[in-house]
Parts: structure tokens; C-alpha cells; sequence
């Protein structure tokens, strides 16, 4: 990947390059073990030391995949046989901006070598974060670990042992993020609902988040979950042990979740649904067009199906949030 780091002497010429911005490549490759590759900058380039995704910038007149197989041919040795947009992140630095154009790779040939003498590791998703990465990376290494469906539970209306017997196929089927959605139920209930539910999701390695008071999450040491409008009510991020995610409707909305910290949206209503019949919806062209402008995963939401993950992922998407394409299969 090309520098992306600033020496000093290009932060004190930012104010003539603040126009200049590159469009990068970036691969996120993972291998049948569900281990990520990543390489290490090179000693006497900006960033020594520190790790990254592979990739490098997009030549003129070339499109963005043709430019990732490019880069991992000559970084790697590899060729691309399959691979799907992940997530765009743009990031300042004092001297350029850059786009880092995300994809994850899930099959190539050839065996992935340092070829300029870059040193690669294979490290486990969850190893990432602690891993010393340039400072553009944090998103991407957040979608990296976020799988591309995200369950929001329904109601709980009836008989609770049926609900945790479908929870069970959802998660058999698969599901390994999912939200614990039942406003009808008071604290209490919904508190002891969780203490069914969280332990299904740790034998199935499932990511749990809650949507109740800050204090009940933390006691549970989940995940929290915030509507739109407790999102668009707190100044700091909410001390969580998992994953901190927001409900968003608009650009204002998202833009607040990235500022808050959180580490992913989830944005609708993208198509009309039977529980929402008539409401407004973004459309897929409208949702693009704010996934773009956002710096974290996003998950679209709202008549979503299995099979819609593709569209979403065109629309820079994480993937997919949703109940009845999800739940009990």
C-alpha cells in the first residue's frame, strides 16, 4: 500500500495539498480458517513498524476492482477469484486525504507472499483490534469482524420457551449478532428474558446486544443497542463491554453514531414491510447515498431478506439487519 502516513515535512506542506486525495484499494483477506492477512510497513516507509490491509492506490482510468486484483498480484502473488465490497472509509491526513475502497476477499490462487519484502501475518478477526494498525484502519477492522446479517429479535407475545426454541434454529441456522428486541416487556422481565438468552449465544459464539438502560447492559456485559432518539440524546459513548450500535434514519442521524463511537448502524427503512405498510422508505439508490457518506459499517434494514445481502453489500453496506428474514431459520 502506498504511504498514507505524513512525515513532518508534508504536514507542513498540507495547506498547498489538502486537494490531493488517493483512492486506494484495500483487501481484507480471509482464509478458510476465518484468519485475516495482514502486512507489516516496510523500515524507511512512513508508518515503519505498524500494520495493514494490503492494497494500494488506483490508477488512472482503472476501476477500483480492477486496481485490488492489480495490488495483490504485485504486493502478494495472489489472484483474485472472488471478492465484494466491504466498506468505504475516508480519513485526513495533514497532507492528503485518501478513500480507502474496502473489499473482502473470500477466494484467490497462489500462495500470499511478501513480494516487495513486507512481512504478512495471519491473525484471528477478534486479534485485531489489538493489533498496531495505521490509523485510517479502524473501521475496516471493525467490518472485518462484524458477520453480514444482524437479527433483531420479535416480540415476545406468548409462550417464552417457543421463543428461545426459535432463537436456537436462528442461531443453529447460523445468526451470529443479533439484538434483544421486546419493548412490551417491563425491565424486569426483559432482564430475565437476557439471562435465557445470553447464554445460547455464548455456546454458539453469537454477539448479544441489549437496547435497555446503559446499568442492565453493563451488568450483563453485552452488547447495547440505542434507538434514535437515545442516540441523538448523549454527548459520550456509553461504557459497554461488546459491540455499541445505533437505529438511524437520515444523514444527521448517521453522522451522530460515527461522532458518538459506535461501531455500526443499522439504517432503514430501506423497502416497505408488512409491519410498516405505507411508511416513507429510503430506497436502495438513497441508502447508498448515505452508507457513503458514513465511516462506519451500516446495516440496512426494512423488508430485508437472505437474499437482499448482495444488493446491500453493492450499496457499500455491511450487510443485512432483520426479523422475519432471519428469525426461527
Amino acid at each position: 500500500m502506498p504511504n498514507t502516513v505524513p512525515s513532518t515535512a508534508a504536514s507542513n506542506a498540507a495547506p498547498q495539498l489538502a486537494h490531493k486525495q488517493l483512492h486506494i484499494a484495500v483487501g481484507v483477506i480471509r482464509d478458510s480458517q476465518g484468519q485475516i492477512l495482514i502486512s507489516r510497513r516496510r523500515a524507511g516507509t512512513a508508518g515503519a513498524g505498524l500494520w495493514e490491509f494490503p492494497g494500494g492506490k488506483r490508477e488512472a482510468g482503472e476501476s477500483i476492482r480492477a486496481a485490488l486484483d492489480r495490488e495483490l498480484a504485485e504486493e502478494l502473488g495472489i489472484e483474485v477469484l472472488d471478492a465484494r465490497p466491504l466498506i468505504c472509509i475516508r480519513h485526513a491526513y495533514p497532507d492528503r486525504q485518501v478513500l480507502l475502497d474496502t473489499w473482502m476477499v473470500g477466494a484467490w490462487q497462489g500462495e500470499a507472499h511478501g513480494r516487495e519484502g513486507q512481512l504478512l501475518n495471519w491473525v484471528a478477526p477478534d486479534a485485531l483490534p489489538d493489533t498496531e494498525l495505521l490509523p485510517a484502519n479502524g473501521p475496516i477492522t471493525t467490518a472485518a469482524r462484524l458477520p453480514d446479517s444482524y437479527l433483531i429479535t420479535p416480540e415476545v407475545t406468548g409462550d417464552r420457551a417457543q421463543f428461545l426454541r426459535s432463537l436456537q434454529r436462528s442461531l443453529e441456522a447460523g445468526v451470529s449478532l443479533l439484538r434483544l428486541r421486546s419493548p412490551g416487556l417491563t425491565d424486569a422481565d426483559y432482564q430475565a428474558l437476557a439471562a435465557d438468552v445470553q447464554p445460547l449465544c455464548q455456546t454458539a459464539g453469537a454477539k448479544l446486544l441489549l437496547d435497555r438502560s446503559v446499568s442492565l447492559v453493563q451488568a450483563s456485559g453485552t452488547g447495547l443497542h440505542l434507538d434514535s432518539q437515545r442516540l441523538m440524546a448523549l454527548d459520550k459513548r456509553p461504557d459497554v463491554a461488546g459491540w455499541l450500535a445505533a437505529s438511524c434514519h437520515d444523514a444527521q442521524q448517521l453522522a451522530r453514531a460515527e461522532a458518538l463511537g459506535c461501531d455500526f448502524a443499522v439504517l432503514g427503512q430501506v423497502a416497505e414491510t408488512a409491519s410498516h405498510a405505507g411508511m416513507p422508505t429510503l430506497g436502495w439508490k438513497q441508502a447508498a447515498s448515505l452508507i457513503d457518506a458514513a465511516n462506519i459499517p451500516v446495516y440496512c434494514i426494512g423488508g430485508m431478506r437472505k437474499e437482499d445481502r448482495p444488493q446491500a453489500h453493492a450499496c457499500g453496506a455491511q450487510g443485512i439487519a432483520a426479523i422475519r428474514g432471519l428469525w426461527g431459520v
